[in-house]
């Protein structure tokens, strides 16, 4: 069962907590004249996030689906939004529409630029390119600009599966200009909604990504003298 909750004027997260992997999926929706929803779900999961939808508004009345980057949990189960909302449109980067999108989608991506902004009525989300955080070539977060909630990163998190956040030399770059945006919330995809001083926990997720991450953490020899010929 979803639960959702509102973390800013009229923008939800919907939560789908899944006990096996002890992990949570977040989705966020706005409630506005063009209704977005960012992050569609696995496609397992979309009848729990269409009923989280539908306990803010008519499913069939969202304009656009977004997401941070293509992967299933982000964007799995945009197809079925689209059947069922005649009016929607994928939104993403450039690389994400041509090298994936544009071929899985049943409707043609409106691509953003850096910094083009998708307006949805009072409401201005602007675009950011942030490759390969936290991960993915097509990675890029959505700053919205009049409550200042910045979505989404996938937050560091105990995981089964290693090495999914690659640290790269602009890492830390790209977290000092987020900062510099001065959020007033931060929508994360695996986490916690976190509404305080956001500008000082990314510049502290700056210093511990480049503590952990930064250094190395996969050896080729001992990984294949594990697992045998």
């Amino acid at each position: 069962m979803p639960h959702v909750a509102e973390i800013a004027p009229d923008i939800y997260r919907i939560c789908v907590f899944y006990p096996e992997l002890n992990l949570q999926f977040n989705h966020f929706l706005v409630k506005d004249e063009e209704p977005l929803l960012f992050h569609t779900g696995l496609r397992r999961m979309f009848p729990e996030v269409r009923e989280g939808v539908a306990k803010v508004l008519d499913p069939a009345h969202l304009r656009w689906i977004s997401w941070s980057h293509f992967e299933s949990d982000e964007c799995g189960s945009l197809n079925e939004w689209l059947t069922i909302a005649p009016h929607a449109q994928p939104a993403c980067g450039m690389v994400g529409a041509l090298v994936n999108v544009n071929d899985f989608s049943s409707r043609e991506a409106r691509i953003l630029a850096p910094q083009d902004v998708l307006t949805t009525g009072k409401y201005r989300f602007r675009y950011y390119n942030t490759p390969q955080l936290p991960h993915g070539w097509d990675a890029g977060v959505m700053f919205e600009e009049i409550e200042r909630v910045r979505k989404s990163l996938t937050t560091i998190q105990a995981s089964p599966l290693a090495n999914y956040v690659p640290y790269t030399h602009n890492t830390g770059r790209i977290l000092e200009g987020l900062a510099s945006l001065k959020p007033k919330t931060l929508a994360t995809m695996h986490g916690s909604s976190f509404c305080g001083d956001c500008r000082e926990a990314l510049l502290d997720l700056a210093t511990v990504m480049k503590e952990v991450l930064d250094k190395p953490s996969y050896n080729f020899a001992e990984v294949q003298q594990a697992v045998g010929p």
